[in-house]
């Protein structure tokens, strides 16, 4: 992974008084699988927008392959699958699938399209019209992957799909992520960025806060705790290390808030002989979520 797919330099997008992004920057590296995260309004949209050539940038520069996005070499290169995407509702899926093939120069095999996209003979057989919501999305899938992408970009993907259509999904993407293809991908189902992306942008208020794996951003932006169980519950102990930032009893475990658990883990083991059921958390998305959007509403 050493050549960079995407390059945003200093990114900023205002519309009259409201600033959407403000002097964003960050890189994707080849063979990346990256989430932009964050709450509503935070800017990933926008950002996406800008990448794609959709929206112009108030300032700031964005390089896609090492081009312009709006360069034409670059939408033979790349596959998008958008929240809202239209569809020729008279034709059957694998007609669209055959016709959207021919956009490019050096497709995807159909049977190749098919197995990631998980999509049914039935479905196939059927026009589009007569599809419900979460199979459009599966044919919006497989239309993104049609050209063979070498980057992937995908907005809410798992928007409106069961939980088995989800997994589905994303085990198509991991295949596809195995084959050295650049993903990136916006969600606002938490575990799925914990799960799939092995780095997440986090965006709050037009600006990136958090840029790494899923666990440093948690332990950035999340409390992380030790905890345990005391034989003979002698109360809290009395406890002297700098990495304890804090220190309470909850029924019958003890819980250390911390910012470096492997420190705290190693001290129990060796200091309090009568501690058992050590556990570590190291803090859930979802918290930092919930951190950020108390900040929002600030």
């Amino acid at each position: 992974m050493s050549s960079k797919i995407i390059e945003v330099n200093r990114l900023s997008k205002k519309y009259t008084t409201v600033s959407a992004l403000d002097t964003v920057s960050f890189s994707i590296r080849q063979g990346e699988v990256v989430s932009l995260l964050g709450p509503n309004g935070a800017g990933k949209t926008t950002i996406l927008s800008i990448i794609l050539g959709l929206l112009t940038p108030t300032a700031g520069s964005v390089r896609l392959l090492g081009m312009d996005p709006r360069n034409q070499l670059v939408k033979q290169r790349i596959g998008v699958m958008l929240q809202e995407t239209g569809l020729m509702d008279r034709l059957t899926v694998r007609e669209l699938l055959k016709l959207f093939r021919s956009y490019y120069t050096k497709p995807l095999l159909l049977d190749d399209m098919i197995r990631i996209t998980g999509l049914t003979t039935k479905e196939l057989q059927n026009k589009v019209e007569y599809l419900s919501g979460g199979q459009k999305r599966r044919v919006n899938f497989a239309l993104a992957v049609a050209g063979n992408p070498e980057v992937l970009i995908l907005d809410e993907p798992t928007n409106g799909l069961d939980a088995i259509s989800r997994a589905s999904f994303w085990q198509g993407v991991t295949q596809l992520a195995n084959q050295g293809k650049t993903i990136i991908f916006t969600t606002h189902y938490l575990h799925e960025a914990d799960d799939i992306a092995n780095r997440i942008i986090l965006f709050n208020k037009g600006r990136v806060i958090a840029n790494g794996s899923s666990d440093e951003i948690k332990e950035k932006l999340s409390k992380q705790y030790v905890s345990f169980k005391i034989n003979n519950d002698t109360g809290i102990p009395q406890l002297k290390h700098p990495a304890i930032i804090g220190i309470e009893q909850r029924y019958d475990r003890i819980y250390i808030e911390t910012k470096d658990t492997d420190s705290i883990v190693s001290y129990i083991t060796q200091h309090q002989t009568n501690t058992y059921d050590i556990q570590i958390d190291k803090g859930k998305m979802e918290d930092v979520f919930h951190t950020l959007v108390k900040e929002r509403s600030k």
